[in-house]
């Protein structure tokens, strides 16, 4: 599976690592992703999102059904 967030879209980026002499080698920058189980109460059932810690935060501050509801009307299916 992709390295992308279900909720926010988050996904790796490039950079460089820069060591002490300067030398640039290419990088990339992963997003902290955890694959979580929730309860949706709702519908009385689990659920198993993909999700980045911001998400994380960003679930507990609106709601796992208003999060679940916006995934609905993007287009994906949960």
């Amino acid at each position: 599976m992709a390295r992308v967030c279900q909720v926010t879209g988050k996904k790796p980026t490039t950079g460089h690592h820069v060591s002490f002499s300067n030398i640039k080698t290419r990088r990339r920058f992963l997003p902290n992703l955890q694959k979580k189980r929730f309860f949706l109460a709702e519908e009385d059932r689990w659920i198993t999102l993909k999700v980045s810690s911001d998400a994380i935060r960003t679930i507990n501050k609106r709601g796992l059904y208003a999060v679940v509801k916006d995934l609905r009307a993007a287009g994906q299916t949960i």
